[in-house]
């Protein structure tokens, strides 16, 4: 009985790696510029700031019953510091 190994079973020319169809790239199958360009604005919107400002926003945020994280999105959503209650 004859068997063939899987040296065998490969066509001339081929390397035996993987076949290339099934590699998705990190981007999937969009657009690899789009995918750099908002991987690039999403390091730098949430770079680290500088310790006064990150107290500035700590406080903030805790006036506004929120955490950092979600006062963050907030702030770089709409562009403006979440208020907390109003008082009065």
């Amino acid at each position: 009985m004859l068997r063939e190994t899987h040296q065998q079973a490969t066509l001339i020319g081929h390397n035996g790696g993987p076949p290339l169809e099934d590699h998705l790239p990190r981007w999937g199958r969009g657009n690899a510029y789009r995918y750099f360009c908002w991987k690039n604005a999403h390091a730098r919107a949430w770079k680290s700031a500088s310790s006064d400002i990150a107290l500035f926003r700590l406080k903030r945020a805790e006036a506004a019953g929120v955490s950092y994280r979600d006062y963050m999105l907030a702030l770089l959503d709409t562009g403006r510091h979440l208020q907390g209650p109003k008082k009065g």
